[in-house]
């Protein structure tokens, strides 16, 4: 069966380097370690060359999702036996999937992530944080920068304190254009995120969200700025004299730890809750 043809629609940019397809295999965890994943899961294989490398490693335990026909076509006749999931990882059950009764430990999700989706996917893996222990992905440089980015960087934004509430992220290394065929008009890179050890964040999670969402939305502006836009109702209650000013009010949002961001949202929800019972 001849090649995959690359379809832009679909951001494929297939990977050609062994070497490097080994190396981003071997940065998973092995299942085998304590507190590791029960299995695999790997997004958009494409022609198997990382896969191949998975299998070795995880076997029967290894899972894909591919939404490409084709390439379905091509591993079905490649890869016999290799478990296959067609469709769109971004529309996937990973519950239904992966119920937690047989499957424990979680699923560990790996992939040369399409560029288009790679922000849809960890947004994905946010909402199943409880049951991905680790993602290894190769991305677009620019956006592994920004979720491994500290506070206090251009780079720092949404995703980045979104996944660092949850996820250790390692920038592992970074992978030219000439590796990948056809090549991509920009540099890649492999990232790693590890679950850490919180199981819930001391504050309503469904409101640190929309905050950080809300305060990055207006990056150019402070902290006081960016919530009166979206929680106006705390502005007023610091203006009725209801509530102090926060001291982060005259801060940007990069500058904001995710600590940070989990004590305004407790302030933000005091004077909710407040108003609620005036």
């Amino acid at each position: 069966m001849a090649e995959v043809r690359a379809k832009k629609y679909l951001g494929q940019h297939f990977l050609t380097d062994l070497n490097i397809a080994r190396r981003i295999a071997e940065a998973l965890t092995p299942a085998s370690v304590p507190g590791g994943a029960s299995c695999v899961l790997e997004v958009g294989p494409g022609m198997g060359v990382l896969t191949q490398f998975l299998l070795s490693v995880y076997g029967d335990r290894l899972t894909v999702a591919e939404i490409d026909g084709e390439s379905v076509d091509y591993l079905r006749v490649h890869y016999p036996g290799l478990n296959i999931v067609e469709g769109d990882f971004l529309r996937m059950d990973l519950a239904a999937l992966y119920p937690a009764d047989r499957y424990p430990g979680g699923v560990n999700v790996i992939g040369n992530f399409p560029y288009n989706i790679s922000s849809q996917i960890f947004f994905k893996v946010l909402d199943y944080k409880d049951m991905v222990p680790e993602v290894v992905g190769m991305i677009q440089k620019e956006v592994a920068v920004r979720l491994a980015s500290s506070p206090g960087g251009k780079e720092y934004g949404i995703l980045s304190v979104l996944l660092q509430a949850y996820y250790d992220i390692e920038y592992l290394f970074t992978v030219p254009p000439g590796v990948f065929n056809p090549p991509p008009k920009v540099q890649s890179a492999v990232i790693r995120l590890r679950r850490n050890g919180v199981s819930s964040l001391d504050c309503d999670e469904a409101l640190f969200k929309r905050i950080v969402k809300a305060t990055f939305n207006q990056r150019r502006k402070t902290v006081r700025n960016s919530l009166g836009s979206s929680f106006p109702e705390v502005l007023r209650a610091v203006a009725e004299r209801r509530a102090e000013a926060h001291p982060f009010f005259g801060l940007r949002p990069e500058t904001l730890s995710v600590a940070q961001f989990v004590e305004l949202t407790r302030w933000v929800q005091a004077i909710l809750d407040n108003n609620k019972h005036e």
